[in-house]
């Protein structure tokens, strides 16, 4: 994929500001695109936008479903426009935080859009009828199992569907019948919550595409154990034959964010069969989830593309990440097998962490742009490959910094580096100035070479670590920061378009001039 010289955002939906307590596809999603446009910026980079759990500390790379839409970001207010609504049917609103009370808003969304469904069903015309089951059946390859998935675990109080009754559990079809009839109002209401996230997710992408926006989305490599890819396809992940319990499960070695690993506890796929050729079931399921996400978003990034050369498998039952084993990946001839040549993928290879040779080697036989992250470029190590200098392809993202780092600012003049390492950073920008580090660094990005830039949202305000994204290793409070109204203002517009303009990349109009 070749990417235009250009600049773009990194914000996640749920980061939007909103009247609800957390971002949502409406009328916030609209204005921010606005806001890319009228600063010179051409991507709106986001995170997975599955739906999210407390079991698993609402982390957006740890669904219950890697197709599904999360509920959360569905905004009331664009529903209660619909001509089926009830009159008296209105979203909670919520006052301006700088972070997300998801236990709260989970409650006011789960109730309005539960009043909501049955509007739906008793007062909608007969074509948008028509049009929820044409989508239901369109989206049946996925939608089916994780309907009936969400209806038990609500049944059962419970994600871990190994918990459930065993018939269930295991997928016999009269248990999956009977419960299909049994849970059929429940299983209705997922479906509808699917086809209202859907219906406005793509009215908010087009809205992007006709601003001259486009969506760059997140597809993490592993799903979790208690979701419906797992219980729906046991047969592609390394699963005890018996208890149907993961038999090995994912992390990464020690590394710059921890010294004993992370021990992410994902099970593992089964990329090969007995035979040694790639399995086909495993190869199946990734074209359908490949092809669902390019429907949603223009460019995805492969989160931990590494593991596709070679991944980290640890024996499950392990406290750490520390005794596991670096295992083959199913490498390029995944890519050639899942990827259609009539309608190619534009793909992001996140090719952080433990590189090897193999591993840049993969990325450049398929062609794709890698990433590069400021914080990690000053080590004293003048071959660092992370700094602007040794860029030497420029078809690669360069970051500030992405969610699991802290805020540019946070970094800076926080505990993580030293005066030392400060005082290099100045040095290498050629600055001794240490006010408003974070306009300093950006301008380091957007005059590199690499052709696209990506700038968290939190280092355009200069925002300090309090309101970093993501800390690794770590699981509560974690996914919560959101802007406030009016946060991003006029000035931060101008900077970025300034920016845009001194370094060449601005979008370009039909006839090939750049926008003023």
């Amino acid at each position: 994929m070749k990417l235009p010289r250009s600049s773009g955002i990194l914000l996640h939906i749920s980061s939007l500001p909103g009247e609800s307590g957390i971002g949502t596809l409406g009328e916030e999603a609209w204005r921010f695109a606005d806001f890319l446009k009228s600063s010179g910026q051409r991507y709106w980079q986001i995170l997975p936008v599955n739906p999210v759990t407390q079991p698993n500390a609402f982390s957006p790379y740890a669904s219950t479903s890697a197709f599904a839409g999360n509920f959360l970001l569905i905004s009331e207010e664009q529903i209660s426009r619909e001509k089926w609504i009830s009159g008296k049917l209105s979203g909670k609103s919520a006052p301006e935080e700088s972070f997300i009370n998801y236990d709260t808003v989970m409650m006011n969304k789960r109730s309005f859009l539960e009043s909501a469904c049955r509007d739906f069903f008793m007062n909608a015309p007969q074509e948008v009828l028509s049009g929820f089951d044409i989508f239901c059946s369109e989206m049946a390859y996925w939608l089916d199992d994780y309907a009936l998935f969400s209806s038990l675990a609500e049944h059962f109080n419970t994600n871990t569907w190994l918990a459930w009754e065993k018939d269930i559990s295991i997928r016999e079809q009269p248990a999956i019948k009977k419960w299909n009839t049994k849970l059929a109002g429940k299983i209705r209401y997922y479906k509808f919550e699917q086809f209202i996230f859907s219906s406005q997710w793509h009215t908010m992408k087009e809205y992007c595409h006709n601003t001259g926006i486009k969506l760059i989305g997140d597809i993490p490599i592993y799903v979790t154990m208690d979701s419906a890819d797992a219980w729906a396809n046991s047969g592609i992940f390394e699963l005890d034959e018996e208890t149907l319990e993961p038999v090995h499960v994912s992390g990464v070695p020690p590394d710059y964010f921890s010294k004993t690993g992370q021990l992410w506890g994902n099970p593992l796929y089964t990329w090969f069969d007995e035979t040694g050729s790639i399995n086909e079931a495993t190869i199946h399921w990734w074209k359908q989830r490949l092809s669902h996400l390019s429907m949603i978003v223009d460019i995805i990034r492969i989160d931990h593309f590494r593991a596709f050369d070679a991944y980290w498998s640890v024996p499950a039952g392990e406290k750490t990440a520390v005794n596991g084993t670096w295992i083959k990946g199913p490498g390029k001839a995944f890519f050639d097998t899942v990827i259609d040549s009539d309608r190619p993928i534009d793909l992001i290879a996140e090719d952080l962490g433990v590189i090897t040779p193999e591993v840049e080697e993969l990325r450049d036989n398929l062609g794709l742009p890698g990433m590069k992250i400021l914080q990690f470029a000053f080590d004293f190590n003048n071959k660092n490959y992370y700094l602007p200098c040794n860029i030497i392809n420029h078809n690669c993202i360069l970051y500030t910094g992405t969610h699991d780092n802290n805020t540019t600012n946070g970094w800076f003049y926080g505990k993580e580096i030293d005066d030392n390492t400060r005082g290099y950073v100045l040095e290498y920008m050629g600055s001794s100035n240490y006010n408003d580090f974070h306009q300093q660094l950006m301008r380091t990005a957007f005059s590199s070479i690499a052709d696209l830039v990506i700038i968290p949202a939190q280092d355009i305000l200069g925002f300090g670590g309090e309101y970093r994204m993501n800390m690794p290793g770590t699981v509560s409070g974690n996914w919560r920061w959101k802007l406030k109204k009016n946060e991003l203002t006029g000035k931060h517009s101008s900077m970025l378009m300034r920016m845009s303009q001194l370094y060449n990349r601005m979008p370009e109009i039909p006839d090939g001039r750049n926008t003023e």
